[in-house]
């Protein structure tokens, strides 16, 4: 293999749910990057993959970046996986990619699992035209970001943790009202996989009631269409 680095998407649940290809390239490459050792490992191993392994995460990669394209330059052949899902969605992958178009090295992201296309497509709500807006600012710049989407007339993705979605729930519900209808997919592709829909009211109600645990995504429906509104009255 010449040197070049494969973005290879791992499953955001289900082991199964990886191609056959990225396990091929995961077999044949020199390095493996990982966000967390530990938890790659277990995929690793699952697949009987044993090639180096090395931490790539948001807290080292201005760090490892340069190193990294040193050594695919110098013709080694690198995959960078997340701990789950795509690299560079809402995981460390930016800075590494960029660092290698800048020095002229190939870069091939493989296709494969994110965990927004099923939640979006699962949602129930419009997906032929949508906004990712991923994890939002836990503190300061959060409840503006939020307001800057009301009029959004496309669906929103937002990913969420366990531990704040009752707060971003009340927030959207300040912000956007209570009937907008809303879609919280978690633990996607796993054995408690589950798609709470309804109004934003609703779907709140519900995760007051039971405590939400998992990977959280969020499919908020866009703002009505204010003109067609008219044309209705």
């Amino acid at each position: 293999m010449a040197g070049k680095l494969y973005l290879v998407p791992t499953p955001v649940g289900n082991l199964e749910d990886i191609t056959l290809r990225a396990l091929r390239i995961l077999k044949e490459v020199d390095l493996i990057l990982a966000e967390d050792t530990r938890t790659s490992s277990v995929l690793l191993n699952h697949y009987d993959i044993h090639k180096p392994l090395q931490s790539h995460h948001k807290f080292n990669e201005h760090e490892t970046s340069g190193l990294v394209a040193s050594r695919i330059q110098a013709g080694q052949s690198v995959a960078l996986i997340s701990d789950a899902g795509t690299p560079g969605i809402s995981d460390p992958g930016f800075m590494l990619v960029r660092e290698c178009v800048q020095q002229g090295i190939e870069v091939e992201c493989l296709p494969g699992a994110t965990a927004f296309v099923p939640a979006l497509i699962n949602s129930g709500l419009p997906c032929d035209r949508f906004l990712f807006e991923g994890f939002l600012p836990q503190k300061k710049g959060r409840q503006s970001r939020i307001a800057a989407l009301k009029d959004e007339p496309r669906t929103i993705i937002f990913y969420e943790s366990p531990f704040r979605l009752v707060k971003a729930l009340e927030q959207f519900t300040e912000v956007f009202g209570p009937e907008r209808p809303v879609c919280v997919c978690r633990e996607i592709s796993k054995i408690h996989d589950e798609s709470v829909r309804g109004t934003l009211a609703d779907v709140l109600a519900h995760f007051k009631a039971h405590e939400p645990k998992g990977e959280i995504v969020i499919v908020l429906g866009g703002a009505p269409d204010k003109k067609h509104n008219k044309q209705e009255e």
